[in-house]
């Protein structure tokens, strides 16, 4: 069951001009360990966002610890890859090669 390990102060402000409180939570991974992520809760009620997962540990313990630690600059990254998701770049189709094999090696 996932849980708030910790609420900040600090308020962060979006590109947008919103304004965000951010808490830590976490829960127990579905692989073994504990799994933590970024919720961001806009001051004018809109929908609570959520980062991606930000970290895994390997017991609760070090989750708490973890998330005792997160600085104002690291909220703002987090918040800041919340609302811009990396995008997945489509593969790269490549042509199939004209040859089987390389040339044949020099004749003496």
């Amino acid at each position: 069951m996932a849980e708030t390990l910790m609420q900040y102060q600090e308020r962060l402000t979006g590109p947008e001009g919103r304004t965000y409180g951010a808490r830590a939570c976490g829960r127990p991974a579905p692989e073994g360990g504990w799994e933590g992520w970024i919720e961001f809760v806009p001051a004018d009620g809109l929908p609570v966002l959520r980062s991606r997962r930000e970290t895994w540990q390997p017991n609760r313990v070090d989750l708490v610890y973890w998330a005792t630690g997160l600085t104002p600059v690291y909220l703002e990254g987090s918040l800041d890859r919340t609302l811009n998701p990396p995008q997945r770049a489509e593969p790269e189709i490549l042509p199939e090669p004209a040859y089987e094999g390389p040339a044949p090696d020099f004749l003496r």
